[in-house]
């Protein structure tokens, strides 16, 4: 009887271990991340505290370059500066959007650094490729999801027709490398960085059709938090990469 507890216990335990995926580090930082993404979603809501909302924008990949930089010491120097410029030009893609109001050319000038920052972090997950999967049918699935948001998109973009096809192909592109890291590494750092790239694929798709389709309510939340979420898993399944 006693044995069978025993096992019992382990089984439980092992099982409570695996779900705890975030060390004491990684979970305070989650903390300090989470209240710097409400107050961004709350700032970037409400037009009394607008002018906050070019701060705490800025902060959400700014404390994840800071993070990123400290804890990714056991990681080669390559990946790391890919991922930090990734992130830099997420950053400065993040300001310029902010001024899309005052000059069309800023929607273009983001487009740009977002579409370097996607091939950068296409760059940093083929790293650790794992040659022996084939992407055949992953790569159907995304197309097919393209082709039915372009349909969706086409009528809207005028001259944005050819950007937005050739940014379209970067984030497939950077989803397909996440996909292909599987059994090259730990499973976190794998299902991290994974779904960070589904959510980012996930936050333009809702930013493109409310830009180029129709108004979609509250986008401006959904759009920050799959795009702050997705800037994050990726970030912390790098750093548990061994």
């Amino acid at each position: 009887m006693n044995l069978r507890i025993d096992k019992s216990y382990k089984r439980v335990y092992l099982g409570t271990k695996r779900l705890n995926m975030l060390n004491s580090s990684e979970q305070k930082f989650s903390l300090i991340f989470s209240l710097i993404l409400i107050s961004e979603l709350v700032c970037g809501s409400l037009e009394s505290l607008s002018f906050l909302h070019y701060f705490t924008k800025s902060a959400i990949v700014i404390v994840l370059m800071i993070y990123f930089f400290r804890r990714s010491n056991h990681l080669t120097n390559t990946l790391k500066q890919l991922a930090l410029f990734a992130l830099l030009f997420s950053l400065i893609g993040d300001v310029l959007l902010m001024f899309v109001d005052r000059a069309p050319i800023y929607f273009m000038l983001g487009l740009v650094s977002f579409l370097i920052a996607h091939i950068l972090y296409v760059f940093a997950f083929l790293k650790h490729r794992n040659t022996n999967k084939n992407p055949i049918a992953f790569i159907i699935i995304l197309v097919t999801y393209a082709l039915g948001l372009f349909y969706l998109l086409k009528d809207g973009l005028g001259d944005l027709l050819l950007p937005v096809i050739i940014y379209m192909l970067a984030i497939l592109a950077m989803a397909t490398s996440a996909f292909l890291r599987q059994n090259k590494t730990s499973k976190a750092s794998y299902n991290f960085v994974f779904l960070g790239a589904i959510l980012f694929m996930i936050s333009d798709s809702i930013l493109a059709l409310n830009k180029f389709y129709q108004p979609i309510p509250l986008s401006n939340i959904s759009i920050m938090l799959t795009y702050a979420l997705a800037q994050f898993l990726i970030v912390i399944g790098l750093i548990k990469q061994r």
